[in-house]
């Protein structure tokens, strides 16, 4: 049976831990791909983490309550945009899975983030009526208010599926996908490859864009559980030879950061009560949104 992982090259001739001259200039050979992390970094910043701003600017009043606003052609694009972006950076990974699990993937993330959008609608709809974002839903006086008071339930069921059936099923493939596209991202050589000026330049909004992704998205579970199995797959290859390439390093750099910037965010945040009473588990990361809707929309 043919194997469906594709390999660079042959790593091995001989003994694991010989490298011909010709592996040994792997690193050097391997090619940054600017266009596509460029690509990949722009589009997240103006569809995903621009819609937000573009709601601001452009605010829901504008427009007919019962029709999409601005931010809501934006998630549209980011749903149709963000699949083929996945699938381009598949294709230049050198390992990879039978065809038919990377498109259950990317099905499986159209659907989860479109799931998202309708629900994200709908809650910043409920905002512009009264809704408090830093407040559960049960406890929005408005929800309260409610009659019959089985229409709480229904509330409960539209939060249920944009914040966590949605959530899951966008990001689980998404950071499967990029884990996938990691695992071929190892060479045959001695040192790490260095990356270049432009994947340096990169890696700050990249890294920021991760922050909002795993605050917002209430997804530090399934970033942190990538983040360690990024680790893992390492240590078990560097042990046969094996080395990061410019790619490899730029998606584990710009998740060490985003690690970082978590950690200052929960610091900060550390003791704000009426937060913590909203995200009352043992994992405290308060969403951006519920921080903007507590302290900076109150001042407007």
């Amino acid at each position: 049976m043919q194997s469906s992982v594709r390999w660079r090259c042959n790593p091995f001739q001989g003994s694991p831990m010989r490298f011909s001259s010709a592996q040994s200039d792997e690193c050097k050979d391997s090619r940054f791909h600017l266009d596509l992390w460029f690509y990949f970094t722009l589009q997240n910043w103006l569809q995903d983490f621009g819609r937000t701003i573009v709601m601001l600017v452009l605010p829901l009043d504008w427009f007919p309550l019962n029709k999409p606003s601005a931010g809501d052609y934006f998630h549209m694009a980011f749903n149709i945009i963000t699949p083929l972006l996945l699938l381009k950076l598949i294709e230049r990974s050198p390992k990879t899975l039978p065809n038919s699990v990377i498109y259950i993937n990317i099905i499986t993330f159209v659907m989860g983030a479109s799931i998202h959008l309708v629900g994200d609608s709908v809650n910043h709809r409920l905002i512009f009526s009264g809704y408090q974002h830093h407040l559960s839903v049960r406890d929005n006086p408005i929800i309260q208010n409610l009659q019959p008071p089985t229409l709480i339930d229904s509330f409960e069921l539209l939060y249920y599926y944009d914040e966590y059936l949605g959530h899951s099923m966008w990001y689980i493939p998404f950071f499967l996908i990029l884990f996938i596209y990691f695992t071929g991202c190892l060479t045959p050589g001695k040192e790490e490859c260095s990356m270049p000026l432009s994947a340096w330049t990169l890696l700050a909004p990249s890294s920021l864009y991760y922050w909002y992704l795993v605050t917002e998205g209430q997804i530090f579970i399934i970033f942190i559980f990538t983040f360690f199995a990024m680790l893992a797959i390492i240590l078990h290859q560097k042990r046969k030879g094996l080395r990061l390439d410019s790619n490899g390093l730029f998606l584990l750099l710009s998740f060490s950061v985003t690690l970082l910037l978590i950690a200052v965010w929960i610091v900060w945040l550390w003791n704000e009560p009426i937060l913590r009473k909203k995200y009352p588990g043992v994992i405290y990361i308060p969403e951006p949104w519920a921080f903007y809707t507590l302290h900076i929309n109150s001042l407007h």
